[in-house]
């Protein structure tokens, strides 16, 4: 990170400091508090139901908050995570120092971070979210020898009272300008501050979904960011809800990162994109087309795809979205620029000739490297995910690809170039697997593959043991069959995980 660039750094305590994020010190933070008038710190670390919880301390002498930026705090587990017992259940909190940023909503000056979770014995705790996930980079990296790096997609839908002014067309929001789309200028502020909480956001647009019901209206929204290294992805998502629920309390919005709202509409998904780098740059590529290295990743997520869903569709809404016909995958399959797949590759800008210099004349022929903008796309998961398991999950089957014999050959065979629901292409349909179809399916196929999930020590026994009896809880084997045809069912269970993630 150059000067210009973190001159330019949306985060106040980046700009101060004059340091990339991962060099800052204990030192560094002690100085920002002391110079910039800060009076309380945050404490902030996910819980075992995918939300970020929050300590507070008041500052009041420098000593103390050395004390607490070294040593910490202590947390009851059991009121954290579900697999702690109370009789054992004290854990450690440490702040992650290149986290740290001005809280912006908070009207006292208030520092955040993020936390890493530690045991009695003082390390790392193996069935923590972020440890899980740092256990799966390294385990990718070690394996491969490339850095693993994600970045997602952020659906939502923004619930406000209804406005007959310049009415959306229903189900036509994609891109929409306002008037039309009414809720542009509080994504914008989602962004701006997203990108405070240091954020890397690529772009932010009004949605496919829009409608109306009650005399509200229902507009969908995406943030999408850039692909930055795996457990700052999941850090950045995690900020990012955090940062949308909080502004729309402020606005009096209602928001919902929720899978499915209601029967007929689009729902909203949590779609994935991947890449693998080294020594800078992109291995996605190989002389302008798809890698063999990117192939046998792909191939490692069409093995494992079906446990996938334990990690990013956590709750019945869920599998009402991953139904057929529908642009949400159903079918464990890839293609290029095919949205009807598992796994999508999108353009790449891998085309020869110069388009900017096409579109501006004055400008002359560029050398820029856009390799490093090709990706790979998962399509399942959707706002019910744990982000912390989820990225760990795909980093694990992206390195299961090299771990398997038959990787490219996998994945010739997943490989579709056309729209798998069209009646012409059923012989191909059916030599396809499929996705579970409820949360108790789910955790059928964890517990089938969960051993490749536990290699290298990434997931630990006792969280696959807790995902599955968590997805086995809800009971429901034959949920979308059931009630598919009795709407005020549907609106009861939607009311019941409207708010999940």
């Amino acid at each position: 990170m150059d000067n210009q660039t973190i001159s330019m750094n949306a985060n106040p305590v980046v700009a101060f400091l004059q340091k990339e994020p991962h060099t800052f010190t204990k030192a560094d933070i002690i100085r920002f508090v002391r110079e910039n008038g800060v009076k309380m710190v945050n404490f902030m670390y996910p819980g075992g139901d995918g939300k970020l919880k929050t300590l507070n301390f008041v500052v009041t002498n420098e000593a103390y908050l050395e004390t607490i930026l070294t040593c910490g705090e202590r947390v009851d587990g059991s009121s954290l995570f579900s697999f702690i017992e109370a009789g054992s259940s004290d854990l450690y909190v440490l702040p992650r120092f290149r986290t740290a940023f001005l809280d912006p909503f908070a009207e006292i000056p208030t520092l955040c971070m993020l936390c890493s979770y530690f045991d009695k014995d003082g390390k790392p705790l193996a069935s923590a979210p972020e440890n899980t996930l740092a256990k799966a980079a390294r385990a990718f990296t070690e394996t491969t020898g490339m850095t693993f790096h994600a970045m997602g997609e952020l659906e939502y839908y923004v619930i406000t009272e209804d406005d007959e002014m310049f009415p959306a067309i229903d189900q036509h929001g994609y891109h929409e300008s306002a008037p039309y789309a009414k809720m542009n200028l509080f994504r914008q502020q989602c962004m701006q501050y997203v990108a405070q909480t240091g954020g890397q956001i690529k772009y932010g647009h009004s949605e496919v979904g829009n409608f109306r019901q009650d005399g509200m209206i229902y507009e969908q929204n995406e943030i999408e960011f850039l692909p930055v290294p795996v457990e700052e992805a999941a850090d950045q998502l995690m900020l990012a809800k955090w940062v949308i629920r909080n502004l729309a309390y402020e606005f009096g919005y209602n928001v919902t990162f929720a899978p499915k709202i209601t029967t007929g509409k689009a729902g909203s998904g949590l779609h994935i994109h991947m890449r693998m780098m080294k020594d800078g740059k992109n291995m996605m590529l190989e002389k302008g087309s798809l890698s063999e290295a990117a192939r046998k990743m792909i191939a490692g997520m069409m093995d494992l795809a079906p446990s996938i869903t334990a990690f990013g569709n956590k709750n019945p809404t869920s599998y009402f979205r991953l139904v057929p016909h529908q642009e949400a995958p159903t079918n464990v399959c890839w293609g290029d620029r095919n949205r009807s797949v598992l796994v999508r590759v999108p353009l790449g800008w891998t085309a020869e000739g110069d388009m900017c210099a096409l579109a501006n004349p004055l400008e002359s022929p560029s050398s820029f490297d856009k390799s490093i903008k090709q990706t790979v796309e998962m399509r399942s998961p959707d706002g019910s995910a744990d982000l912390y398991q989820l990225l760990a999950g795909l980093c694990v089957a992206c390195r299961h690809g090299f771990e398997m014999d038959n990787a490219l050959e996998v994945a010739e065979k997943t490989y579709v170039n056309v729209n798998i629901h069209d009646a012409a292409n059923a012989d191909k349909l059916a030599q396809l697997a499929q996705l579970p179809d409820s949360c108790v399916a789910s955790a059928e196929c964890l517990q089938q593959q969960r051993a490749i999930y536990e290699e290298y020590g990434v997931f630990s026994p006792s969280m696959i043991d807790g995902i599955i009896a968590q997805l086995r809880s809800y009971n429901d084997t034959t949920l979308r069959h059931d009630i598919s045809h009795l709407p005020e069912e549907i609106k009861k269970l939607v009311a019941s995980y409207f708010h999940c993630g």
